[in-house]
């Protein structure tokens, strides 16, 4: 196992009414800004729970924040916060409003343009607090210091990383995902299990508890993914997908060992190119990634194959073949297709996407560093 440090202070309030108590976790005197995305929130009986749990408190409202969180629009509401002095933002719905809250709450305080935060990696030395109330079980963004950008303007989509952004808290009350419409229910699912591959699927280090989490999330979303989509009702089911994701990405399994991201680091250039939701570009990417990467991540695929898919017959090139085979074929089972063909898109992205790259610096990703704009495109040839 590699050498490590783990620190995560996010307070989480798990389960059904617990809306009712963010009253609680917020600074009695704060003006705070409540954001939001599309207005869903107003249609599920969520935005009424805030409203009604935030009696007494001086806040205002921030609405329309995109699916893949626009830099244009986050900008307004930094505006928005110097001008009427909030202190205090709550985040309520998916990944991309608590992600686009965090670029926000970075980009008060900066000096400078924000999009450098993204574009230039500068580090953020202050941040406005927040909470969030997770209405979508996908990206972890509730529980973890990352957070994903577009720039409309350009077509870039970047990120970036700091522990200033940790939510203070986080609401994950399955009850409010009852009313997604399947497709989004099938993106968390493929975002969440992706997540977990992204870190587990490298090479050993000697690391057997790591391991083993991965591969009870891993596990747990084949088994409860299906019943999700079955039964949008379904509480028990709703209550393990959501705690999956949460558990994908906030940093317990990742630590003391390699990771990958070269599949997100592509995937969010389809995303910005041709407007593919993210959980569909990594459900395209992933399973070519590991094809073209299963020698160097040969022994992770075995183990993987065995573990999570109970392939144990048969040679070793045919099980990593099956496995392989098998997560395409979950991701399919529950409703995401994963051919770039399947969404209107041919092999002519590959050189925008390969020139982004270069630009960028982006010439050696993947746990090796071995992922070179020469692999990408091997990758995405083989996503047709």
């Amino acid at each position: 196992m590699e050498n490590f440090n783990f620190y995560n202070p996010v307070k989480i309030l798990f389960g059904k009414g617990q809306i009712a108590n963010i009253a609680s976790e917020i600074p009695a005197n704060a003006k705070i800004l409540i954001t939001y995305g599309g207005g869903s929130i107003k249609k599920n009986g969520v935005y009424e729970q805030v409203i009604a749990a935030l009696a007494g408190k001086t806040f205002l409202e921030f609405g329309g924040i995109e699916a893949n969180p626009h830099l244009e629009t986050l900008l307004k509401a930094v505006e928005l916060i110097r001008k009427e002095g909030i202190d205090f933002i709550l985040a309520v719905g998916g990944g991309s409003v608590v992600d686009g809250t965090k670029f926000i709450a970075a980009a008060v305080p900066f000096e400078g343009d924000p999009w450098n935060i993204l574009a230039q990696q500068v580090p953020v030395k202050a941040a406005i607090p927040f909470g969030a109330v997770l209405t979508l079980p996908a990206t972890g963004s509730e529980m973890n210091t990352n957070a994903v950008v577009t720039k409309a303007a350009t077509q870039e989509k970047l990120y970036f990383s700091s522990p200033l952004v940790f939510p203070k808290f986080s609401v994950l009350d399955p009850e409010t995902t009852f009313s997604l419409p399947p497709r989004q229910v099938s993106n968390g699912i493929v975002d969440a299990y992706t997540h977990v591959m992204e870190q587990y699927l490298t090479y050993p280090v000697n690391a057997p508890l790591q391991d083993r989490m991965a591969e009870s999330i891993l596990l747990t979303l084949i088994e409860e993914g299906p019943k999700t989509l079955a039964n949008l009702n379904d509480y028990q089911a709703r209550a393990n997908v959501m705690w999956c994701a949460t558990m994908a990405l906030n940093g317990l399994i990742g630590v003391g060992v390699p990771q990958d991201w070269a599949t997100h680091m592509i995937g969010h250039e389809l995303t910005a190119l041709h407007g593919i939701d993210h959980a569909q570009t990594l459900a395209i990417v992933l399973p070519n990634m590991l094809t073209i990467q299963r020698d160097r991540k040969r022994e992770k695929l075995l183990q993987y194959a065995e573990r999570v898919w109970n392939l144990v017959d048969g040679d070793a090139d045919l099980r990593i073949e099956r496995a392989i085979a098998k997560t395409r074929e979950f991701f399919e089972a529950v409703g995401v297709r994963t051919k770039l063909s399947d969404y209107g898109v041919g092999l002519d992205t590959i050189a925008p996407i390969i020139d982004r790259f270069e630009k960028r610096g982006f010439t050696a990703l993947g746990e090796h560093r071995d992922v070179t704009p020469k692999v990408v495109e091997q990758v995405l040839t083989l996503c047709a």
